[in-house]
């Protein structure tokens, strides 16, 4: 999956764009994962299905003895994998492409209810904390409050893109930086 989206950001921009968007795409997946397991889980504290210490893991089929950690809420994989579907949805816009990213997200949200490892609602909530780092990231790099709104097809405009967007993320930065604290 990661090789047809680089395939697909290679055949699209400059090399120099797809550096900026891989970076970007490297950061949705840490904000997301970092969330979900540094900060949420140990907060929640919620236990798997497939915890030994779970009172319902007689109830849960454990497929090849897999049971995962001992936390469960949120799940990264669905935060990982949304952010990057919303990422490419909102990157591209291409109908095609949006069905297919957003399909293998939700059939890689499933096949962690099918192992046991998580309840549907650690899910829901990994992937809308996903759903919008890769959503803020693509509009972070789209927009931006002091130049107006920018899309990365008029990429031709410009020489350096990758010094272009890395400016705009500095800029953004400095400006919620500066009028919202």
């Amino acid at each position: 999956m990661y090789a047809t989206i680089l395939y697909i950001l290679l055949r699209n921009f400059h090399w120099k764009v797809v550096v900026c968007y891989v970076a970007a795409i490297a950061l949705t997946i840490t904000f997301a994962d970092q969330m979900c397991s540094s900060i949420i889980r140990p907060v929640v504290a919620r236990l798997r299905p497939a915890n030994p210490d779970n009172p319902i893991v007689d109830m849960v089929y454990i497929v090849n003895g897999y049971r995962g950690g001992s936390y469960g809420f949120p799940s990264c994989h669905a935060a990982n994998s949304l952010g990057l579907a919303m990422f490419v949805v909102f990157l591209f816009r291409k109908r095609w492409l949006s069905i297919f990213i957003v399909t293998w997200a939700i059939l890689n949200c499933y096949t962690r209810i099918y192992l046991g490892v998580h309840y549907p609602g650690d899910l829901l909530v990994g992937g809308i904390i996903g759903g919008f780092g890769g959503c803020y990231s693509v509009l972070s790099l789209t927009n931006s409050h002091l130049f107006g709104t920018f899309h990365p097809y008029e990429e031709k405009r410009y020489k350096t893109m990758a010094s272009h967007y890395l400016c705009r993320i500095a800029d953004n930065a400095r400006y919620h930086y500066i009028f919202h604290n």
